[in-house]
């Protein structure tokens, strides 16, 4: 964004106009050209080390690793570094009849987060203010830094007694706050398992197994806020002297697991492998917050600089929270000459999070296999080396209902009110509101039918795999808007309805040249999905339920969910165009002939999945060097553009609206918009084709048997990771997880140089 552009939009005399410049001590106006993406982003160095030593005792074999990261991140100031130590001990006790694997790995990491709202401040930041100034204010106050300003009349808001004249209101928000935020977090993980396998004495054929494990962890975040980092709550700085807080959260998972395994073979005709056991799990969080800042009072102390604050409440709060899951499950494998195979499975699995009336869910499955290729007359046919055809059915079971508070959505639960808010006439002590309940929630259920071939040529020079599903999933757990009354919420996380998957997955594996210098493996695969909702328990069947929020507009949501369309798929209106092909503004197609634009208009258009994923492998070998690649492919998913769509706006009242001349990227000054925030951010305009194709990475190794004559192991190798994209997408990165864009962490192009070596 141009001055020029400022100025043929409000003129040289206007307060937009003058608050582009930038006043240094001598009163002189100046302008620069502030790249704002380099100021927050760098190329990041990161490296990884480990160290194995493996060995063995009489009839314990060990082996133990320790290991350090140290990764920065793109965005400057972020930083991730972690140590981690493991051992593995594998004895054999009681003439090998007893076999014990015991495992143990710990974890200490620290990371310095990067801040998301300098990636979004860095977009509409005036890039013709300099990254520091050379200014009383700036220097006083900010250290240094430029920040965003008005040219209100302030003297009555502004507490330092500034010359309005030379320094206008100064407002946060600007890319330096990956300075004068510290947010920081340590953790500590520790995780164990011990795994006994007992064959019966006397009666080999039946083993004993128990498995008991853990995941113990401790973090602690802190957040910490600069003076520099001024806040504002109705047109007043808070914070003055800085801010701070931390969260603690304490976990522990434990599982246990018994079952018992019997594996015989009759007449090397039959061969049975059946199994049956109880599985525990327990899943626990505790967590710990804490808050304090200062704030500024109504009035001034004399002979102080800033006004008088006072330190706001200390808030520590203690929030608890813990589930199970049970299960009783068991398998059958049985075999016949070899070739033809049933395996039977069932799964009687209970969760805590469900009320006792819907707690327990049964979950069957059967696969069949037919390996063709080992019947007789197929004996004769060299050519060909595998041929198995499956088909399989099952069902399986969801219980994440997203988030740790999910865990008594069943019981009526009341949280305190914010800051525990007093009200005199309920009494003394503070109030708390009832929590969202749903004692009809149960497990979500898909259903899974499949079928494949498998072909093998040639010795498996050539493979292909091809299989077909169809995936039935009813009860879906998701959160849904409520009528009003209904609940103690305005969201309610319930069992909404179904929706179907089918789609059709291809791969295969070439191996053109095998000789003893030279190996090459190519390999593709292919998917091709589509999905549906079946139904909808919800507003009589037919209703459109809302989801995917955007930025652009407040409260808004550009997807819904609806029976016959795809889950999540957008609910846009219908841009018109000129005869030149550009959109109009706040122009959308009448579809329900009323005569009028209204919610009866928007329409289903697209979807974030893919209708088609490939992918394909490369790996050539000559002697000791090795050279591969990878690529990826993903078709038919669209994403909504929620970073041009939030300044798509370009008039007066938008850049301007805060005071303070914000930027607008190039593709919305060429759109000239000038139309306020109404309806135009929920236009299929927004929503763009994101295909793409990515090289996810090159790989040159080399591998050696001696290293300068000694008996020293290894290979040497260099890696290029997200090498490049090819998209007709206007964001950053065409692939954006829900489909909707904004603030994107971009992906970065990432060299690495390793090195292993075997002593």
């Amino acid at each position: 964004m141009a001055p020029e552009f400022i100025k043929g939009l409000y003129g040289e005399d206007s307060d937009a106009y003058r608050s582009l410049g930038w006043v240094d001590n001598n009163g002189n106006k100046q302008y620069a050209d502030t790249d704002w993406q380099d100021e927050i982003y760098r190329t990041a160095i990161s490296t990884d080390h480990n160290l194995t030593v493996t060995g063995g005792l009489k009839n314990m074999p060990y082996r133990v690793s320790v290991g350090y990261t140290n990764n920065q991140g793109i965005v400057k100031t972020s930083k991730f570094e972690r140590y981690t130590a493991s051992f593995n001990l594998s004895p054999s006790l009681l003439d090998n009849h007893l076999k014990l694997n015991i495992n143990g790995k710990g974890m200490i990491a620290k990371n310095r987060y990067a801040d998301g709202d300098a990636i979004g401040a860095a977009k509409f930041m005036d890039p013709t203010k300099p990254v520091k100034a050379d200014n009383d204010i700036y220097n006083r106050y900010f250290g240094g830094y430029t920040q965003w300003y008005g040219a209100s009349d302030v003297d009555a808001n502004w507490p330092y007694g500034v010359n309005r004249d030379a320094t206008k209101k100064l407002i946060h928000g600007t890319p330096i706050w990956k300075e004068v935020k510290n947010d920081k977090a340590n953790s500590k993980t520790l995780i164990g398992n011990i795994e006994a396998d007992y064959a019966i004495h006397g009666f080999e054929d039946l083993h004993l197994h128990i498995n008991a494990g853990m995941d113990i962890s401790t973090g602690k975040q802190t957040t910490v806020w600069s003076p520099y980092a001024v806040k504002y709550e109705n047109s007043l700085p808070t914070n003055y002297y800085g801010y701070n807080k931390w969260d603690k959260k304490d976990t522990y998972n434990l599982q246990l697991s018994m079952y018992a395994q019997y594996m015989k073979d009759f007449n090397k005709a039959h061969h049975f492998d059946i199994m049956a056991g109880y599985e525990w799990q327990r899943f626990h969080e505790k967590t710990d917050y804490y808050n304090t800042g200062y704030y500024q009072k109504e009035y001034l102390v004399p002979d102080m600089d800033r006004p008088y604050n006072n330190p706001s409440a200390d808030l520590v709060t203690l929030y608890k929270t813990e589930n199970y899951l049970v299960s009783f499950f068991g398998r059958m494998n049985y075999t016949l000459l070899d070739r033809y195979l049933v395996t039977f499975t069932l799964r009687d699995d209970g969760s805590s999070r469900f009320s006792k009336n819907n707690r327990w869910g049964l979950f069957p499955s059967v696969a069949l296999a037919w390996r063709i290729n080992d019947e007789p007359f197929m004996k004769n046919i060299k050519a060909v080396s595998d041929m198995k055809l499956r088909l399989g059915w099952g069902i399986t079971g969801q219980q994440e209902l997203g988030g740790s508070a999910s865990d008594y959505y069943y019981i009526d639960t009341y949280a305190p009110n914010k800051d525990h808010a007093s009200y005199p006439l309920l009494g003394d002590g503070s109030t708390a509101r009832p929590d969202a309940t749903n004692k009809d929630l149960t497990w979500e259920k898909t259903t899974t039918w499949n079928a494949g071939l498998d072909l093998g040529f040639l010795n498996n020079r050539l493979v292909f795999n091809i299989d077909w599903y169809y995936r039935k999933t009813k009860d879906l757990i998701n959160t849904i808007y409520v009528e009003a009354g209904s609940s103690f919420r305005n969201k309610l996380t319930s069992n909404i309805g179904s929706l179907h998957n089918t789609g059709i997955e291809f791969a295969t594996t070439v191996r053109p040249v095998v000789t003893k210098d030279w190996n090459w493996e190519v390999t593709y695969n292919i998917t091709y999905n589509e999905n549906e909702i079946d139904e909808l328990n919800v507003g009589g069947g037919n209703a459109i339920v809302p989801t995917g929020g955007i930025s652009a507009g407040t409260g808004g949501e550009i997807q819904a969910h609806a029976t016959g369309h795809p889950a999540s798929a957008f609910y846009v209106y219908q841009q018109v165009y000129d005869e030149k092909g550009k959109p109009i503004q706040n122009a959308f197609v009448d579809r329900n002939g009323n005569g009028t634009i209204d919610s009866g208009d928007k329409y289903f258009y697209y979807k974030p999945s893919a209708d088609v994923l490939m992918g394909f492998s490369s790996k050539l070998s000559y002697k000791n060097w090795d050279f591969g690649f990878s690529m990826r492919a993903s078709l038919g998913n669209y994403v909504y553009n929620d970073s041009f769509a939030g300044c798509y706006n370009v008039g007066k009242g938008a850049v301007f609206s805060l005071g303070y001349a914000a930027n607008r990227t190039t593709n919305a000054v060429a759109l000239g918009f000038q139309s306020p925030l109404t309806e135009q951010v929920y236009s299929d305009y927004f929503v763009q084709n994101a295909s793409f194709l990515k090289m996810d990475n090159i790989t040159l190794g080399y591998s050696f048997d001696k290293l300068f004559g000694a008996k020293i192991s290894g290979r040497v190798y260099a890696t290029v990771q997200n090498v490049f994209t090819i998209t007709n997408y206007d964001g950053i990165d065409p692939e954006v997880s829900g489909g909707i864009d904004n603030n994107l962490y971009p992906r970065p192009i990432t060299s690495i140089l390793g090195l292993s070596l075997n002593f």
